[in-house]
């Protein structure tokens, strides 16, 4: 009878090798992978080593099933499940396990070789799911548990992910490990496109740059609010003096007015907040506009705070207001009707609001997205905020 570290070595070889999963190959050799004969009942990962306990290994009756386990652990690894969603894994552990399985077991059942693998008994999927983030899925089985439908809590994922390693990580450790997952990853694409193999949308989405809302959002608000520049002869461009030239120097009017509108419908939290608002205040001093404008809003506007010359106080002095459905469209009809003339606009926004959005006005607009990468503003600029 083969042994389970001959069945584990078999499985790493045909997936290395098969054109479908040749992408994995250098995940699946990133960390360790050994077999626990205690304290691990099923299989685990930690964010970069995978363990399998013999027991469970032992009984999968099929080659396929294992290489599916194989799978499965290493595309946590690659998708970053463990260090991306720390904040996750200690609201509700349980909860993130069954949403990060959800995940991975997609890409498995999309594998079109079913000789290749499959998913052991019992793994969970859902369809409804397909193409969803570990977050979205996150947030839609929280509201269901809330709402009270039965059979949530009783489902059970097929593997455990470790917080051991991420948890004892230091910042720079964590980067450190995203950037060795994104090497590996990397390599692995070119190796796939060369095979003339398509990449996984989940994948495909790891493989895109991320780009940094703080930057987005500072060379945003300091392009519609720099000032209306005016010429004066009552004094001289002194750059110009030395070289013999007497032009006018420049001065800036003050500029207008910045409309800051955020949605308290959705996953928008604390933190996320918190964060926004010092970023915020920081560009306002550095920008120095007339007015900055806040607008709480769900299905209509709920709250309205305006500050004026010290911008030091808008991260202490924020009061949310709302919390229930979304609609967008609030936004401009608030702003049409009360005759609001703003140089620009930033709407902070989890994206899940209605379809057919109406936005009737004209004011240059940042989206800042939480998590729903698939939004498409009606006007203006997104990014999405990193999670």
């Amino acid at each position: 009878m083969e042994t389970q570290e001959l069945r584990l070595k078999k499985a790493h070889i045909r997936l290395m090798r098969h054109p479908e999963t040749t992408l994995y190959g250098s995940v699946i050799m990133m960390g360790e992978s050994s077999i626990e004969d205690t304290n691990c009942p099923t299989a685990y990962t930690d964010g970069k080593n995978k363990r399998y306990g013999r027991t469970f290994l032992k009984g999968l009756n099929t080659i396929q099933k294992v290489i599916g386990l194989v799978l499965h652990e290493n595309l946590h690894v690659l998708l970053q499940h463990m260090p991306r969603h720390r904040d996750l894994i200690r609201e509700n552990p349980q909860l993130f396990n069954v949403a990060a399985d959800l995940v991975v077991n997609d890409i498995i059942v999309l594998i079109k070789d079913k000789e290749l693998c499959c998913l052991p008994e019992g793994a969970l999927h859902d369809l409804k799911y397909r193409g969803w983030s570990v977050r979205q899925v996150y947030n839609d089985l929280k509201e269901r548990l809330d709402a009270g439908e039965s059979g949530l809590s009783e489902m059970k994922p097929l593997d455990e992910h470790g917080t051991d390693l991420v948890g004892g990580m230091t910042e720079e450790e964590i980067k450190e490990l995203s950037k060795e997952v994104s090497e590996a990853l990397q390599h692995g694409a070119l190796m796939s496109n060369k095979l003339g193999v398509a990449i996984p949308r989940a994948i495909k989405d790891m493989m895109t740059p991320e780009v940094d809302w703080k930057e987005v959002m500072s060379d945003f608000v300091q392009t519609h609010t720099r000032g209306k520049d005016e010429y004066t002869w009552s004094k001289f461009d002194r750059k110009r003096l030395a070289d013999g030239y007497y032009l006018p120097s420049t001065i800036s009017e003050s500029v207008g007015e910045i409309v800051v509108s955020v949605d308290t419908s959705g996953s928008i939290g604390t933190k996320e907040l918190a964060e926004f608002a010092t970023e915020l205040s920081e560009l306002c001093n550095l920008c120095t506009p007339d007015r900055v404008r806040v607008l709480w809003w769900d299905t209509q506007i709920h709250g309205e705070q305006i500050f004026e010359g010290n911008y030091d106080s808008i991260a202490n002095m924020l009061k949310p207001e709302g919390g229930g459905g979304t609609r967008v469209g609030c936004v401009p009809e608030y702003i049409n009707k009360n005759g609001i003339n703003a140089d620009c606009m930033i709407v902070f926004t989890d994206g899940y609001v209605e379809s057919d959005i109406n936005w009737s006005i004209d004011i240059p607009t940042l989206w800042i997205v939480k998590g729903n990468k698939d939004f498409k503003p009606p006007s203006g600029q997104m990014v999405l905020l990193n999670n």
